[in-house]
């Protein structure tokens, strides 16, 4: 039987064997090119085709080297969900039916052997319990988080005194502006910083959040962490549906928890209440 790796080292082994090629492809390019035009050895206006050909040389080189990681994870890692979802949030592959998605290289070899693992999609992943995580779990606003966000706040404020005082009147409704940006946002994180009760509370019971209060996991479904948006724009939300069709969205980004983390907590919570029904 085939050792099965967990889906971080698969996403780990995934940027290593797909990304640093294509950013390699994608930098080096015109960094040779760059070189060769200071020999002399071609004109300047080289430099722009060979960025061009680094996009093309990286495409080919993610399109081709992300189907032979498609097919070794999936044939070797046992939670196929998990990592494909987290695949998608690290932009290795694109979703289902994207456009890009398609222009992945398979020979009919490559095509045989992911159709055949479409059927490792019929089973659901398997977690275990971590046993480190207490009875109840209370999460809160993160007062670095909190402190940061007022910080950067009381600058604002600070750069919108300083064009208030040069009394221009450009400047004077710019420093305005940014004073009541500044102001509005300290009050709001200054609110968080003094916000001592949790905003979500997690047992084997079910789940309590400041927005629909709570609900028994009887109740619960399709709970996970998502990401949306990318790179360091991307905002994270913990998402469920209850009662049938209501759905529950929250951010968590400044919240005292990484969404890695509320993963782990969520699955852990869910297994110890299966286990109680027993």
């Amino acid at each position: 039987m085939r050792e099965q790796i967990s889906v971080n080292k698969a996403i780990k082994i995934g940027h290593l064997i797909v990304n640093i090629p294509v950013f390699t492809a994608i930098i080096g390019s015109p960094a040779f090119a760059l070189y060769l035009s200071k020999q002399n050895l071609i004109p300047g206006w080289g430099i722009g085709i060979a960025f061009l050909i680094g996009f093309v040389l990286a495409w080919l080189i993610w399109s081709y080297m992300i189907t032979k990681w498609r097919i070794w994870a999936f044939e070797n890692v046992r939670n196929v969900h998990e990592l494909k979802k987290r695949a998608i949030q690290e932009k290795l592959i694109w979703n289902d039916g994207n456009i890009f998605e398609k222009t992945e290289i398979r020979n009919s070899e490559d095509k045989i052997k992911l159709r055949n693992l479409e059927k490792k999609f019929e089973k659901e992943d398997e977690h275990k319990e971590d046993y480190s995580l207490p009875p109840k779990i209370e999460i809160f606003y993160s007062k670095v988080y909190s402190y940061f966000e007022l910080g950067v706040s009381i600058l604002i404020i600070g750069v919108g005194i300083y064009f208030l005082l040069k009394g221009e009147t450009k400047s004077y409704i710019l420093g305005t502006i940014m004073s009541v940006i500044g102001l509005y946002s300290s009050a709001k994180e200054l609110r968080k910083i003094f916000n001592n009760k949790p905003l979500i509370i997690i047992d084997n019971k079910g789940i309590k959040t400041k927005n629909i209060g709570f609900r028994n996991w009887a109740s619960i479904k399709n709970e996970e962490v998502i990401q949306e948006g990318y790179g360091k724009s991307a905002k994270s939300y913990l998402t469920y549906f209850y009662d049938e069709d209501e759905y529950e969205k929250m951010k968590i980004d400044s919240l005292n928890v990484t969404h890695r983390e509320l993963e782990n907590i969520i699955r852990t919570y869910r297994t110890r209440n299966n286990k109680n029904k027993r």
